[in-house]
């Protein structure tokens, strides 16, 4: 088992909580990481621009003047790719860059990821708390008092519009449910602030996955 210390809202040690070896200390797979995260940004490209080369440039095609005889180069036309205002040479078309990673790929990947973050003690648990209404006031007091640094990625067990109003204010602090969480997410922030019955839930679903694979 490893055992992390579960954390008050004023940032006081309330108890240790141990979490199943399983879960967070897996050996890391930094290959599986970079594919999920590529992936992911690759996934995020609208893949929309657009040139239009020398067919499509609107324009004469006649020859702009005699091939010999002038002492110039040999010139086509005005459209020709190497003229001011032609079209252009290879230049991009909308296309799809998505990239297909299988949902056992992208499992592991997360898995993986939050590995990473228990092991080099980058995951701050903290009690499970809500806010009567928005204030992003309470939640910088939070996070100064857990000491939390960096990019700071807030993970619930279940959507709170109060803790997400008052987050989405903060630079560089986010907040998501634990089932909404990606490999990105984990990897773009420093710091991840895990409810307790986030990290409960994550742990279940990982080691019943690591399980379900040895089986």
């Amino acid at each position: 088992m490893s055992t992390l210390d579960v954390h008050s809202r004023a940032g006081d040690v309330l108890r240790e909580k141990e979490l199943a070896e399983a879960f967070t200390n897996l050996q890391v797979n930094v290959p599986v990481i970079h594919q999920c995260v590529v992936a992911y940004l690759a996934n995020q490209r609208q893949g929309t621009a657009s040139t239009k080369n020398r067919s499509e440039i609107k324009g004469s095609g006649r020859k702009l003047y005699r091939q010999k005889g002038t002492g110039r180069a040999r010139v086509g036309d005005a459209k020709s790719p190497i003229r001011v205002h032609g079209g252009v040479a290879f230049g991009p078309k909308p296309r799809s860059y998505r990239q297909h990673t299988p949902k056992r790929l992208r499992r592991l990947g997360l898995h993986n990821a939050l590995a990473d973050r228990f092991q080099n003690q980058q995951c701050i648990l903290v009690e499970d708390f809500t806010l009567e209404r928005p204030r992003t006031k309470d939640m910088i007091h939070l996070l100064n008092a857990l000491n939390a640094q960096g990019k700071v990625l807030v993970v619930l067990d279940e959507h709170s519009p109060n803790i997400h109003l008052s987050v989405r204010n903060i630079p560089q602090v986010n907040s998501c449910t634990w089932d909404m969480l990606n490999v990105y997410q984990v990897m773009w922030h420093d710091t991840l602030v895990i409810t307790e019955k986030a990290a409960d839930k994550l742990a279940a679903k990982f080691v019943d996955t690591h399980s379900d694979a040895e089986g």
